[in-house]
Parts: C-alpha cells; structure tokens; sequence
C-alpha cells in the first residue's frame, strides 16, 4: 500500500483500488441484471418466475458467499505485516471450504425448488419457470463460490484492475448464452427463463478457469504458488476464515435476505406488482454497486494499514470511503428522480408494470442515503477484523425495525405493496446509525491504545 499522509493524497489511493472493483462488481452483477432485462423482453410469466428464483438465489447465495470474503481482511493484514507465507495456506483452505459450501447451498436450493415454491400462492407456470431457473443456476455453483476466493486473494494484493479485467468478460459470454437459450438462437433449444438460468451457470465456469489461469502464471500471483504444495485439509485454518467470515456472511444475509422475504410478501399481490418492484430493485440493486465497491474498497485499504499499525490511516481511509458513497448517492437519486419512465421501459413494454415500476423507484430513490452510509462501514469494520457487533446490529435493524414496520404499513394501511419499501428504508437508515456509532467506539479505542502505548515508550 503507498504511503500518505493526507486525506487528499489519499483520495487517488482510493479511487485505484475502488474503480477495478466497481467494474468488477458491476460485471458480476451484469449477470443478474440481464438475467432479468432479457427474460423480461422473452414473456411476462417467465420474467416473474426468474424474478422468484432469484430472490430465493440471491439471498442463500450472497449470504453463504460472504463467509469467503474473510478470505480478503485475512490475507490483506498478513501482507500489511509482511506474513507472505500465510497466504497461501488462507488461499487453499478457503477453496475447501468454497466445496463445501456449494455442496450445502445445491441442497438448499433442491430443498427451495421441492417444497418452498410449492406453497407459494403463484401461478403454475411461474413456480415451474422458478424451479428450472433455480436449477439450472445452482449448476454454476461450484466455480462461483471458488471464484469468490481466487478474487478475495486478488483484491487483498490491491491487484483490483486484475480482478476487473477477469470479470468484465463475464457480461459479453452472460449476455450471449442469454440469447442463444432464452430465445433459442443459433441451433439451441428456447428455454425462457431456465435458459438465463444455465447461462449464468455457463459463465461462472468460464470465468473461475480464466482466474485460475491468471493467478496460477501471472504476476506478482505466481509467487505465492497457489497451487503447488497443496495442503490436506486443516480445520484450524478453518476456524480462522469461518469465525471471521461467518458473522460477515451472516450481515450480508440479513440485508440481502430482507430483499428476498419482501420479494415473496409481493406474490401476494398481481404478476404485475411483482414484475415492477423487481424492476425497481434490479436497477437500484445495480447503482449500490458504486457504495459496494467503496466497501470492499475500506476492507482492503483499512485492513492493511490495521495491519501495518498505521492507525490514522486506517481512520481516514474508513471515512473516505463514506464521504466518496455519500456523493455518489446523490447522483443514483437524480438518476432515479428523473429518469424513471425511462428506466422502467428499458425491461418492459407493458404500461401496466412500468406505470407500477415508476412509483417504486421514487421510493428506492429514498434508501440511496443510507446505503450509502452503511456499506462502507460495514466494510471498514471488516477491515478492522470486527464483524460480531456489526452482524448482531444488521439483524436487529433489517429484521427487528425494518421488516415488521414494512409488513404493518403494507397490511394495515392503504400503502399496499409501496409499505415494503418504507420498511426497507427504514431498516437500512437503522444500520446507517448504529454501524456508523460502532466504526467510531472502535477507532477512539484504537487511537486510545496507540496513544498509551507512545505515551509509555516515551516515559
């Protein structure tokens, strides 16, 4: 990590290390995304059967995925105190535990697409579209899952463009599988939305061997011989990536899963209602990939200088990151406010849903603050390796405050289907202040202890 003194000189520090990652985060994402667009142009069935799939996928997915992303603070502070000979044995035993991982979520998502979608009070045709999207995405599951720590061990060598570079090729192969399987193009057979499904999978194969490849010749990843002197399995490496990686995936789930469960409350309502709110937070899922990225940005930038001892640095890197996310919130709500209709269209040509989809993007407009406060908390907070207050908090803010004002507004008021969303914004302003008041407890401890322990040398 280069060496700053000041907040501004600290500013292109940052922006070198978060812009790869938001491409890359983007990209990633871009498979989702299209999943949705393109399934939305097919039929209006097969785009809310994706629209179920995907909130039982995302949430089991991304929560499990980020016990993997301990991988990242892990190997970021023993480079930051000059412990190469860690890394690799981080590395491999992450990669064991990724296998085990996407044994347990396959079975999950069999146990999803057997039972749960089975009670959903949904049309026929929509449970069956589900259930194949479901399956044909958990397919993927095995280098999804192994991607996410090759990329962790990338990102803690601050070699972000690397990670970048590798992942923007996952959009162009995502969007043409999409069209040779959804639509049935080329020889290949129409699959509708279980089509999207194996084209995601397709991708996330492709995209684990090309990291393989990188890090296995390239440079400075060669060095570490990640894959010559492979380890048996050790539990106590194990405990190490888990105890740390568990509660992270664990905050991760309570926000991500608060989206899914909202999801499934809105199968009460029509096809439509459905369909618009995924539109909505489709594309506003895409914009917190900017407040994302600065996260993972404070991860590795605060973890690193935590590491080193460099304690002011790693102060100033974590509120960088919030005032970076801050501004960028104000430009997704501009976005959001004026150019709407628009936006709607770009999924749909029904007026019914886009008429719907509008009135929603002003209330996701609302959460962009917040979002933008706590994403980069959370991150300098894993940076800091303190992850056990903060997944205590996301549950009590998501699941305590959020989710039941959301279901009492939406049941026992007028709002309907729109009283979901207040109880988002709700739960994510709750996690902006109580994360916000964690991160500084914990920096003054810090400085306290670097203060007393200066003060002792000098006496």
């Amino acid at each position: 990590m280069a060496a700053t003194t000041s907040i501004k000189s600290k500013i292109p520090v940052f922006g070198r290390i978060v812009f790869p990652i938001l491409v890359t985060q983007v990209a990633m994402y871009m498979i989702t995304f299209f999943d949705i667009l393109m399934t939305g142009r097919y039929d209006s069935i097969h785009l809310a059967g994706v629209t179920i799939g995907s909130s039982f996928w995302n949430p089991v997915y991304t929560g499990l995925a980020g016990i993997l992303l301990s991988v990242t603070p892990i190997v970021a502070q023993a480079i930051g105190a000059n412990l190469k000979k860690e890394v690799r044995p981080t590395v491999q035993q992450g990669i064991y535990i990724s296998i085990v991982l996407s044994a347990a979520v396959f079975i999950i998502l069999q146990l999803v697409i057997r039972f749960a979608l089975g009670n959903m009070p949904v049309e026929p045709e929509v449970r069956e579209v589900a259930g194949s999207y479901l399956f044909a995405m958990s397919l993927g599951l095995l280098p999804l899952f192994a991607y996410n720590v090759v990329r962790s061990f990338i990102d803690a060598l601050a070699a972000t463009r690397v990670t970048m570079l590798i992942t923007l090729l996952s959009a162009p192969i995502n969007i043409l599988f999409n069209y040779l399987l959804i639509f049935g193009k080329g020889g290949f057979p129409e699959l509708g939305g279980a089509g999207a499904g194996a084209a995601s999978a397709i991708t996330y194969w492709l995209v684990f061997f090309i990291a393989i490849g990188v890090v296995h010749r390239g440079r400075p990843f060669a060095g570490y011989r990640l894959l010559a002197g492979w380890q048996k399995p050790s539990f106590s490496k194990w405990k190490e990536i888990i105890s740390l990686g568990v509660p992270i995936g664990i905050s991760i789930f309570t926000e991500t899963s608060i989206f899914a469960v909202v999801t499934l409350f809105m199968s009460a309502y029509t096809t439509a209602t459905i369909s618009a709110h995924q539109i909505a937070l489709n594309f506003t899922s895409l914009l917190y990939m900017i407040p994302l990225s600065l996260s993972m940005g404070a991860t590795i930038l605060v973890g690193q200088a935590a590491g080193a001892g460099k304690r002011k640095d790693a102060v100033q890197y974590s509120w960088l990151g919030v005032a970076m996310a801050i501004v960028f919130s104000l430009v997704s709500i501009l976005i959001l406010v004026t150019f709407r209709h628009g936006i709607a269209s770009l999924y749909t040509d029904d007026p019914a849903i886009i008429k719907l989809a509008v009135q929603f993007f002003l209330f996701a407009a609302l959460f962009q603050l917040s979002d933008a406060v706590q994403a980069p908390v959370q991150g300098a907070l894993r940076g800091y390796k303190d992850v056990n207050v903060t997944f205590i908090m996301a549950i009590i803010s998501y699941w305590v405050i959020g989710l039941p004002v959301g279901y009492a507004l939406a049941n026992f008021t007028d709002l309907g289907p729109f009283g979901y969303w207040i109880g988002l914004i709700t739960g994510l302003t709750a996690g902006a202040v109580t994360l916000s008041i964690r991160l500084i407890l914990l920096q003054r401890r810090f400085l306290t202890t670097v203060s007393d322990k200066r003060t002792r040398t000098n006496a």
